[in-house]
C-alpha cells in the first residue's frame, strides 16, 4: 500500500512545535497549577450579539448545506467590511467564504504553488506556516528579520531571497509571533519588489483589527497591489471566536474564481447558522470587541513594564497582536530549553522561538490571554529562571 507524499512532507511540522504548550495543558488537566501562555486564544468573552445570532439562526433551519463561495449576506458583510477600512469598494465577487483564515491561507496556497515553487516568508513566522507550503508542494524560504529591527522584513531582505522559482510572499502583517506591524510604506516598498519580479502576496491579516500605535495597512488596500494581493482574515481573534472558523479571503474576481474550485473541493458548503453569525460580527460595533483589544494593549504594557529592566529577559512593547517575544538569549539557553525549564520549574507555560523558525532562536512567545495580576507574576518566574540562568545555575 502506497500514501501521497503529501504526508510525508507534513512530517514533523506539526506536533513537535506544541509538545511543551501539549504537555503544559496536559499538567492542568491533572489538576496540576499551570500558567498557560502558550496559545493565542482569547480568554474574554465573544460578542453576545454575535452567540445570539448564530442560536437563533441554527434554531431557524440554517443548517442546510451553504454555497461554495459563501451565502451572499455573509459575502456583502465582508465586502463592507474591507470597503470601510480600504476607502476603495471591494465587492462581492472579490470575496471568498472561508472555514477560518487557516483554512483560507490553504486554499490560496493551493490554488497559486506547486513543486518546483518557492513561497518566501519572513522568519520568524507562525508555527503551521511550514506545513502550509510543505502540503502545496512548494519550497518554504525563510527571509530573515532581526530582533533589533523589529522584527520588521525589509524589501531588501525579500529581494536578496528571490530565485527564478519564486511565486508567493506570505506576509503577517500584524505579525505572531513578533507583533510587529508594517506600516505603509514598508508594504509600498515590498510591493515594488513583488511588482518587478512578478510575486504573488498572501497576506494573513487575522491581527488587522488589533494594532495598538502602528496604523495597520494592507497590500489589498494599496491600488497598484491589489491585482496580485490574496487578503486572508477572519472572526477568531478580533471577535474572540476562535472556534466559529469563519474567515474570508479577498482577491480580485478571477483569482476568487479560482479559489472557489480549490475551495469546493475542500469544504463543499459552511454552516449557515456561523456565516449569519459573521454577518452580525461585521456589521455592528461590539463593546467585547473594545475591550478585548484595549485588555490586549494594557496586558502588553504590563509585560513590557515588568520585565523592563530585566537585563536577561528583555521585552519590547509590540505594534500589535495579543503575544510578546522575550529575548533571552544572554540565559545561555535556547528559547526551547528556557521554555521547558519555566514549565518544569516554575509552572509557566509558553512557546519556545524556535517553534516559529530559525529567526526566533533564543527568545520565547508569550500570549496575553490572561488577567495583569497573574501575567505578573508569570514575569516574576521568568525574571527569576533567566537570572538564574544566566548565574549558571
Amino acid at each position: 500500500m502506497k500514501f501521497a507524499p503529501i504526508s510525508d512532507r507534513l512530517s514533523g511540522l506539526g506536533a513537535a512545535k506544541w509538545a511543551i504548550h501539549v504537555e503544559a495543558l496536559r499538567r492542568q488537566q491533572l489538576g496540576q497549577p499551570v500558567v498557560m501562555l502558550s496559545i493565542g486564544e482569547p480568554d474574554l468573552p465573544p460578542p453576545a450579539s454575535v452567540l445570539d445570532r448564530a442560536v437563533d439562526s441554527m434554531r431557524s433551519g440554517r443548517t442546510r448545506y451553504a454555497a461554495g463561495q459563501g451565502e451572499q449576506a455573509a459575502l456583502e458583510a465582508i465586502a463592507a467590511h474591507l470597503t470601510r477600512r480600504s476607502g476603495a469598494t471591494v465587492s462581492t465577487e472579490e470575496v471568498l467564504y472561508t472555514a477560518g483564515t487557516q483554512n483560507g491561507l490553504c486554499t490560496c496556497l493551493m490554488t497559486l504553488v506547486q513543486p518546483g515553487d518557492e513561497v518566501l516568508v519572513p522568519d520568524p513566522y507562525y508555527a503551521t506556516y511550514e506545513g502550509l507550503v510543505a502540503a502545496s508542494g512548494a519550497t518554504f524560504v525563510a527571509v530573515p528579520t532581526r530582533p533589533e529591527d523589529r522584527f520588521h522584513v525589509t524589501a531588501e531582505a525579500i529581494e536578496r531571497t528571490i530565485t527564478p522559482n519564486s511565486q508567493v510572499l506570505l506576509l503577517n502583517t500584524p505579525s505572531n509571533p513578533t507583533g510587529a506591524v508594517l506600516s505603509r510604506e514598508e508594504i509600498d516598498a515590498i510591493g515594488e519588489v513583488c511588482i518587478a519580479h512578478d510575486l504573488w502576496i498572501v497576506a494573513d491579516e487575522v491581527y488587522a483589527d488589533m494594532t495598538y500605535d502602528a496604523p495597520f495597512s494592507s497590500p489589498f488596500d494599496r491600488p497598484q497591489l491589489r491585482e496580485r494581493t490574496l487578503a486572508v482574515s477572519s472572526i477568531s481573534k478580533s471577535h474572540a471566536l476562535p472556534g466559529f472558523r469563519a474567515g474570508w479571503v479577498a482577491a480580485p474576481a478571477h483569482v476568487i474564481e479560482r479559489l472557489v474550485l480549490v475551495a469546493e473541493a475542500m469544504l463543499f458548503g459552511s454552516q449557515p447558522f456561523i456565516e449569519d453569525a459573521l454577518v452580525v460580527a461585521l456589521s455592528t460595533r461590539h463593546p467585547e470587541v473594545d475591550r478585548l483589544r484595549a485588555a490586549f494593549r494594557e496586558r502588553a504594557v504590563v509585560l513590557v513594564e515588568e520585565l523592563g529592566d530585566a537585563p536577561h529577559s528583555r521585552a519590547r512593547m509590540p505594534e500589535g497582536g495579543m503575544f510578546v517575544m522575550v529575548d533571552v538569549r544572554s540565559t545561555g539557553l535556547s528559547g526551547e530549553q528556557f521554555a521547558w525549564r519555566l514549565l518544569e520549574e516554575h509552572g509557566v507555560g509558553v512557546m519556545p522561538g524556535e517553534s516559529f523558525g530559525s529567526g526566533g532562536a533564543g527568545h520565547v512567545r508569550i500570549a496575553l490571554t490572561v488577567d495583569a495580576p497573574v501575567l505578573r507574576d508569570a514575569c516574576t518566574k521568568i525574571r527569576t529562571l533567566a537570572e538564574q540562568c544566566a548565574a549558571g545555575s
